[in-house]
């Protein structure tokens, strides 16, 4: 049978059973070493009291008349049982040269020989000894009696080991207490300290922590979503590695402690971090990213603070736009596949009336008119992802009664774009800014506020047509992109406006692709500009960095070739 496995004990008892030993530990090594400084204190003192005595006795006029006499006895005895008594030692002995008693606490020992050591006492010392006597061990005092230069007699002062035993035992049982007095206080303290803590680890043992630590770190290290933790006062408690990386905090800088408000982010992302309330699936954007964020409060604990969440939405924002424009393009297809088969219809049906000179005029009107445009794309623009993408959205804004049209001075050779200049960064700056142009010019319909055709939208290309234009050109230091419409424009007040998420002038859930073209614009460096264009609209520059370009790249002056000159070329 197999026995159940033992769960090791938790952090906070293995804890509280150290500290428990180590109080114990100190209280006994300091209880011991009182003990033995009382001992040594003890016997100090009562060789002091004794030393004290025999001396005073020794230096006492009386004794010395006491010892001239014929029986010293008679009066030393009364005298040093008086001293005994006075001082609570336990003998003081008086005696002659050769160590004969003159006084002593048992009466029928007077008159024998001293039991102790004299010769230091002979020769004018005086000395402390450790001797057995008729009393017992005794810590005893011998002194000299003099006579001016002679010595006339010897003191004996002393107290009984036991006697000094007995204080320190006395002074040992309240040791005792006082040691386990402290004992029970640490114990106590120890125990109210390790329940505190074994609440905080919810009894969790040591490698059950050290094993939630290592998967704690793994964890945070390995997810792809950002995560961020606030505590009370909105400082940073804790942030994991994609978290830096989506709010653009570099990996060298120190972030654990700082408060949200110095981290310069957004003012809307910010205040989504600081709000007390719960956010979920917040869209904000950052200088390079779409973020999704979601914040929850902690209730629990000494402290509140916030949980946040961070999924970068940027690629599936980027694709979703690019989703829109192949939508926008299939339906323009559609659109002009049907125009073409009507188109087509007419045709054979001049033909069969006989028309056919009148077939052949309509034919070719039509296709030199679906023609120049892709002529002067082609000739103009020889990235082909920029090309696609402006024949692309050609077709959408004539769908939608708008003309397209590229400047004459744009101009970009075939590999002029370095490989570092992401297309889909490309796609994303041009195919927002025409959309938004489309946007504005379809709705200004090329009329001001009076319902005129202003002036500088009149001419040879169409009076009161709505018109977008189109600039893409290349050197060698920067590519620009310009595109600008004869939309109503925006005032000067929004133009601060027009690049933070959620501005839109359709209401809600639009309002990302300005933002998602400053952001790819700083991605690659770049800048972006707002202005009035000729014809009364918006329009708007991005200028990304080009820096140093290979030798096929270079526009020299029998490579680079003019616009109109490969549109010549393209038409024939």
């Amino acid at each position: 049978m197999r026995l159940p496995r033992t769960r090791p004990r938790s952090l906070a008892g293995q804890l509280f059973a150290m500290q428990v030993v180590l109080i114990a530990a100190v209280v006994a090594g300091c209880a011991v070493f009182a003990y033995v400084s009382g001992s040594s204190q003890a016997e100090q003192t009562a060789t002091r009291q004794v030393r004290a005595a025999a001396v005073a006795v020794a230096d006492s006029p009386s004794v010395r008349e006491a010892i001239r006499t014929p029986d010293p006895s008679a009066v030393l005895q009364p005298y040093a049982e008086q001293v005994r008594r006075d001082t609570g030692i336990a003998f003081v002995t008086i005696m002659d040269t050769e160590r004969r008693r003159w006084t002593h606490p048992d009466a029928s020992l007077i008159g024998e020989t001293f039991l102790g050591h004299t010769e230091e006492a002979l020769r004018g010392e005086t000395f402390t000894e450790t001797y057995t006597g008729t009393l017992g061990p005794s810590i005893r005092v011998v002194t000299p009696v003099r006579d001016g230069d002679r010595i006339i007699g010897l003191v004996s002062a002393g107290i009984t080991v036991d006697r000094v035993s007995s204080q320190v035992r006395e002074q040992l049982g309240a040791l005792a207490l006082a040691a386990g007095g402290a004992l029970a206080l640490g114990g106590i303290g120890t125990y109210v300290i390790n329940a505190r803590l074994r609440r905080h680890t919810h009894g969790m043992n040591a490698a059950e922590l050290s094993r939630l630590h290592d998967y704690h770190q793994a964890t945070l290290h390995a997810v792809r979503e950002g995560l961020l933790m606030l505590d009370g006062q909105r400082r940073i408690a804790l942030i994991n590695d994609a978290g830096r990386e989506l709010l653009g905090i570099a990996p060298e800088t120190e972030a654990l402690g700082r408060t949200v408000d110095e981290l310069n982010l957004p003012a809307p992302l910010t205040g989504a971090l600081l709000a007390s309330e719960a956010r979920v699936d917040e869209l904000h954007l950052t200088a390079d990213r779409v973020v999704v964020v979601n914040t929850r409060p902690v209730v629990g604990g000494e402290r509140r603070g916030t949980v946040v969440t961070l999924r970068d939405h940027t690629e599936l924002q980027t694709l979703t736009g690019e989703l829109d424009s192949e939508r926008g393009f299939t339906q323009a297809l559609r659109s002009q596949a049907h125009e073409a088969a009507n188109r087509l219809h007419t045709v054979v049906s001049l033909i069969e009336l006989g028309r056919v000179e009148e077939a052949v005029e309509f034919a070719t009107a039509e296709l030199e008119l679906a023609q120049v445009l892709t002529d002067r794309v082609v000739g103009a623009v020889e990235e082909p992802v920029l090309a696609a993408l402006l024949l692309g959205k050609a077709a959408q804004a004539n769908e939608r009664g708008v003309e397209l049209e590229l400047a004459e001075d744009s101009l970009i050779d075939d590999g002029a774009l370095p490989a570092s200049l992401a297309q889909r960064d490309l796609v994303t700056i041009l195919g927002n800014l025409i959309d938004n142009a489309v946007d504005a010019a379809s709705e200004g319909d090329g009329l001001d506020s009076a319902g005129a055709v202003p002036a500088q939208r009149t001419g040879s290309q169409g009076a009161g047509r709505a018109r977008v234009t189109v600039t893409a050109l290349a050197d060698e230091r920067e590519l620009l992109l310009r595109v600008s419409d004869t939309g109503p424009g925006i005032g000067p007040e929004e133009a601060d406006e027009v690049f933070r998420r959620g501005w839109s002038t359709h209401g809600a859930g639009r309002g990302l692709g300005l933002a998602l073209v400053r952001q790819a614009a700083h991605r690659n460096g770049g800048s972006v500009e707002l202005d009035r264009a000729p014809e009364g609209g918006a329009r708007f520059t991005v200028r990304l960095p080009l820096g140093e370009r290979t030798a096929s790249g270079d526009c020299t002056a029998s490579g680079g070739r003019t616009a109109a000159a490969r549109t010549k070329e393209v038409g024939a």
